[in-house]
C-alpha cells in the first residue's frame, strides 16, 4: 500500500485503495465541470481531481472506499492527485484500520495515566464529579478513548482527545507544582474537563465533521453544560467550586475572538489556557513538520503561525 505520506510529486499510483472523505462536483473558470476529493488514509488527506468524467468506474459517494490510478502532482505547494481511474472498492479488498489516523501512544496507557491523576484530586467533591465522568461513565470512557480533538489542524486522529487531555493535564500538575498560589484540584479538574464538548462538536470516524450541535453551539459551550448539568446530580456541591470549573472550560480559549465566552478571571483558568493553547500549537507544528519531506528545510507559510516554518537541525540521538 502506497501510503499519503510517503507520495512525491511525479509518482505513479496505480490500483491503490483510500478512503473517499469527500466528494464535490465543482466548474472550473472555462465552465468545465470537475470533480474534487479529499482522500485519506492513516497518515493524511491529499486533494484528488477527476478532469475526465470518463475516469469514473461506477458509482462512489463520500466514506466509501476507492481504488484509484492517478499521477501526483503539485499545485500551489501542496500535493494533489490527478486521477484518471477510480471506482467503488469490495468489502474485504481492504483493511479498515489502515485508513483512519490514530495517536502513536498506547490508549490503554494513557487511560491509566489519566486515572492517577483523578486519584490525586483531593477536594471530595470534584473527585466524585470527576470519577462519575471518567471512571464509572462507561460510554464516556469508550467515545473519550477512540474520539479525536478536532476536524482538522491538531490531534485529528483517533485517540487525539485522549492525548491532547493527558498532555495538557501533565501541564497543568507542572504549573501547580511550581506556583503555589494555584488551587491544584481546580486546575487538574478543569484540564480533564476542558475539551469534552468535542465528543459531541465532531463525530467519529470515518466522518470525523462538525455536528449540527458543534456548528450552532460549539464544544466550549457543550462541554461547560455538561459539566454543569453533573454539578447540579452532586448534593451539596459548593457553588463557588463550581463556577470556578466552568469559568476554566469557558476561558481555555483565552479570547472572544478566538471562541472563548470569557477571557481567564483566574489564576488556574489563565494556565489551562497557557497549557491548552502550547500543546495545539506544538502539536500543530509537529503534523506540519511530520507531513513533509524530511529532507525539506522549510515548510512554506503557515497561516496559523503567521510564519514561514522551517525545520531545525536535528540533534543527535
Amino acid at each position: 500500500m502506497r501510503y499519503i505520506r510517503d507520495l512525491r510529486e511525479g509518482d505513479d499510483i496505480v490500483d491503490q485503495i483510500y478512503l473517499c472523505k469527500s466528494k464535490q462536483i465543482l466548474t472550473g473558470k472555462s465552465g468545465k465541470e470537475y470533480v474534487s476529493l479529499i482522500l485519506q488514509d492513516k497518515t493524511g488527506t491529499i486533494d484528488g481531481k477527476i478532469w475526465d468524467y470518463n475516469s469514473e468506474i461506477g458509482s462512489y459517494e463520500a466514506f466509501d472506499f476507492v481504488h484509484i490510478d492517478a499521477r501526483v502532482t503539485s499545485f500551489q505547494n501542496a500535493l494533489q492527485l490527478n486521477i484518471r481511474k477510480i471506482y467503488k472498492s469490495r468489502e474485504g479488498e481492504y483493511y479498515p484500520e489502515d485508513y483512519f489516523p490514530k495517536t502513536a501512544y498506547d490508549v490503554e496507557e494513557m487511560y491509566k495515566i489519566i486515572k492517577k491523576y483523578i486519584n490525586s484530586i483531593k477536594e471530595p467533591k470534584l473527585k466524585e464529579l470527576i470519577e462519575g465522568i471518567f471512571i464509572k461513565d462507561a460510554d464516556f470512557i469508550k467515545r473519550f478513548k477512540d474520539h479525536s480533538a478536532a476536524k482538522s489542524v491538531h490531534h485529528s486522529f483517533m485517540g487525539g482527545l485522549l492525548e491532547h487531555t493527558l498532555k495538557v493535564v501533565k501541564m497543568c500538575d507542572f504549573y501547580a507544582a511550581n506556583y503555589p498560589i494555584i488551587n491544584r484540584d481546580i486546575l487538574i479538574s478543569s484540564a480533564l474537563l476542558h475539551d469534552i464538548g468535542k465528543m459531541d462538536e465532531i463525530s467519529p470516524y470515518p466522518q470525523n465533521d462538525y455536528t449540527d450541535d458543534g456548528q450552532l453551539l460549539g464544544h466550549i459551550f457543550i462541554g461547560a453544560n455538561k459539566v454543569m448539568e453533573r454539578i447540579k446530580g452532586i448534593s451539596d456541591f459548593p457553588e463557588k467550586l463550581g463556577n470556578e470549573v466552568i469559568h476554566c472550560m469557558l476561558a481555555h480559549h483565552g479570547e472572544l475572538e478566538y471562541g472563548s465566552p470569557k477571557k481567564p478571571a483566574t489564576i488556574e483558568a489563565l494556565a489551562l489556557h497557557f497549557a491548552d493553547n502550547t500543546d495545539s500549537k506544538i502539536q500543530t507544528m509537529t503534523e506540519i513538520l511530520n507531513a513533509n519531506d524530511p529532507k525539506v528545510e522549510w515548510m512554506g507559510y503557515q497561516r496559523l503561525f503567521e510564519s514561514n516554518v522551517m525545520r531545525s537541525t536535528k540533534g543527535v540521538e
